[in-house]
């Protein structure tokens, strides 16, 4: 990731007024997205809500720290740029579509972090827009982790023709475990995560945005698929995950895992396993 235009912040920031500024509407602009790269120096991970993390999320408490982890510990300053002055993409209503992460080795929780987020790649989008927020984290200047988060900002129009994208076939499954949702599930992520979004805690804000009720967290879903596996993970991976369907809450869900020559693949499914919510690949 460059080392020029960067931001550096004293603290990760909190999201609860980022969120709110952004609700309030603006001016339209062309579209654009920040140039900044913002950095957190020496930032020390939180044991305690790490391992309230692990339990919302099914991950064993370790030494190392799940890779969705540096996820939920860089979120905060994707939200930073989204909501700042350099972007006119609206935050509240974007959607993330896909996710792509390679742990380059396993991360202590006792280790200081240095965080990075830079947004890239706007680009146009059959139903909107897409922008890429890419992530780092290093300790003692190496790259450790690194992350792709893809979101679809709707009824934004950019310059270019849309990518075709080929969507992964699905062939219906019989799950080989069903997750049941609790109604408080959102709530209880926000809580470990910090993810403000009210879709996935209020009926109404969910209603807002086309949603009968709220939803889980992508990014929930994503943790719980790769926790299912941990056992069965290396020590460095990567994984890439699209967001098929929005997950309502209270509900439940079917997970299925098969071993590949070169790691998994696997999905999170409605309960009959005929369509997915979530496909995930690991790969060593």
């Amino acid at each position: 990731m460059p080392d020029r235009d960067i931001v550096r912040l004293d603290d990760l920031p909190a999201m609860g007024p980022l969120f709110a500024r952004a609700l309030v509407p603006g001016p339209r602009r062309t579209p654009g997205i920040p140039a900044q790269t913002a950095l957190v120096s020496g930032h020390r991970q939180d044991v305690a809500r790490l391992a309230r993390y692990a339990g919302v999320c099914g991950f064993t408490l370790r030494d190392s720290v799940p890779p969705t982890w540096l996820h939920v510990l860089t979120f905060p300053l994707q939200v930073y740029l989204l909501a700042g002055p350099g972007s006119t993409l609206r935050l509240p209503g974007m959607v993330h579509v896909a996710n792509r992460m390679r742990l380059h080795r396993p991360v202590s929780v006792t280790e200081s972090l240095e965080l990075r987020v830079r947004a890239a790649y706007l680009r146009p989008h059959r139903r909107g827009a897409l922008v890429d927020l890419i992530g780092e984290v290093r300790v003692a200047g190496e790259v450790v982790w690194d992350a792709v988060s893809t979101y679809l900002a709707s009824g934004v129009s950019v310059p270019g023709t849309p990518e075709e994208a080929d969507r992964e076939p699905f062939d219906p499954v019989t799950p080989l475990a069903r997750w049941r949702l609790p109604s408080d599930l959102g709530r209880r992520y926000r809580a470990v995560s910090g993810d403000p979004n009210p879709i996935h805690t209020s009926q109404l804000a969910a209603r807002a945005f086309g949603f009968r009720r709220p939803i889980a967290h992508g990014m929930w879903t994503h943790a719980r698929a790769l926790a299912a596996l941990e056992n069965r993970l290396p020590g460095s991976y990567a994984v890439e995950v699209a967001f098929a369907r929005a997950v309502p809450l209270p509900g439940t869900v079917g997970f299925t895992a098969t071993s590949q020559p070169d790691g998994w693949a696997a999905a999170v499914t409605t309960k009959d396993g005929a369509k997915p919510h979530l496909l995930l690949r690991v790969t060593a």
